[in-house]
C-alpha cells in the first residue's frame, strides 16, 4: 500500500477511514534491499474549518526490521513532499524532449514549491510559468521562489509552447486539455488521485504515451487513466530496467499516484544522514 497523500493514500491504505471528507491513511513498507520498514499516517480533511491547518498531515515512523523497535519519527509532510517531486524528476529526466526550454506548472501549492526546487536544481529551463485558480498564490508562489516566475492568467497561457508541464491541482474535472498541449512535451500528472477526478481531457490522455508508478493503482485509482480509457504503456521502473522505451520524441504523460516504499527509502536516506551527522 502507498500513495503521494491524503485520498490516494487512503484508498491504498492498509486500514482507511471516511467520515465527511475525512481521510486517514495507514501505509507499511518494507525494503529489503535498504534494511528499513515503515508505516506511514497521512490524514487528509477536504474542507479544512481553520485555514491556518493544513489539508494533510503526516508522519513516518521508522523502524527496526529485525527487532520491531521504533528507530525515529519523521516528518511525514515534508517526505512526501520531496519524494514525490523526486519521482517527477527522474520520470522528466526519462521523457522529456531533448531541448526542453519552458517549464509549466499548474497549481501553488506544496507539491508546486518541491516540484520547483529539484526541477530547476537539475534541469536548465529559459522560462518558467505558473498558473494556479486563485492569481494571489500564484503571485505568492513567483515571489517566494528563488528565480524569475511567469504567473499567467489561465492555464491555456502558461501551457501553450510548453515542453515540461507539471499539473499539482485540486482539480476533480480536466484542466489541461490535449488541443493545448505542444506536440512532443512531458507532462507530470500529480493531482485527481480518485477515480473520479480528472486534472486531463480525453484528447490528451488518448494521444499521449502513458506511464505510471503501478499499474494496478493507476487502474483502479486514477480518474485520468480509467474515465479517459487510455492505454498504459509502461510502468516507470520498467523504464528504468531498460525492459520498455523511454520514447521522448512522443507526447508522453507521467501518471504520479505514489507508492509506500518511495516513504520508506526517503526515510531510511534521512535517518542515515542524521545518523553520520551524529
Amino acid at each position: 500500500a502507498g500513495g503521494q497523500g491524503g485520498p490516494r493514500e487512503a484508498a491504498r491504505s492498509a486500514r482507511s477511514n471516511r467520515v465527511l471528507g475525512r481521510f486517514l491513511g495507514v501505509m507499511p513498507a518494507y525494503s529489503a534491499a535498504d534494511d528499513a520498514l515503515t508505516t506511514k499516517l497521512v490524514t487528509f480533511y477536504e474542507h479544512q474549518q481553520d485555514p491556518s491547518v493544513p489539508s494533510h498531515q503526516a508522519v513516518v515512523l521508522l523502524f527496526e526490521p529485525r527487532s520491531g523497535a521504533l528507530k525515529a519519527i519523521l516528518d511525514g509532510t515534508v517526505i512526501t513532499a520531496k519524494r514525490t517531486a523526486a519521482v517527477s524528476a527522474i520520470a522528466t529526466k526519462l521523457l522529456k524532449p531533448a531541448s526542453a526550454e519552458v517549464l509549466c506548472i499548474l497549481g501553488a501549492g506544496v507539491q508546486a514549491y518541491s516540484h520547483y526546487e529539484i526541477f530547476t536544481e537539475l534541469f536548465t529551463f529559459k522560462e518558467v510559468r505558473i498558473w494556479n485558480r486563485t492569481k494571489e498564490n500564484a503571485v505568492k508562489f513567483a515571489r517566494s521562489v528563488n528565480g524569475p516566475v511567469q504567473v499567467c492568467s489561465s492555464a491555456q497561457e502558461a501551457v501553450t509552447g510548453a515542453d515540461v508541464i507539471v499539473t499539482v491541482t485540486t482539480a476533480t474535472t480536466p484542466i489541461l486539455f490535449g488541443k493545448w498541449v505542444k506536440p512532443g512535451a512531458h507532462i507530470n500528472a500529480v493531482g485527481a488521485s480518485r477515480p473520479d477526478w480528472r486534472e486531463l481531457d480525453d484528447e490528451l490522455m488518448k494521444n499521449c504515451v502513458l506511464f505510471v508508478d503501478s499499474r494496478e493503482a493507476a487502474l483502479t485509482e486514477s480518474g485520468d487513466v480509467i474515465l479517459s480509457g487510455a492505454e498504459i504503456f509502461a510502468e516507470l521502473g520498467e523504464v528504468l530496467k531498460g525492459t520498455k522505451p523511454a520514447l521522448p520524441e512522443k507526447t508522453t504523460v507521467f501518471k504520479s499516484l505514489g507508492m509506500a516504499i518511495e516513504d520508506t527509502v526517503a526515510a531510511k536516506f534521512v535517518y542515515d544522514s542524521w545518523s553520520a551527522g551524529n
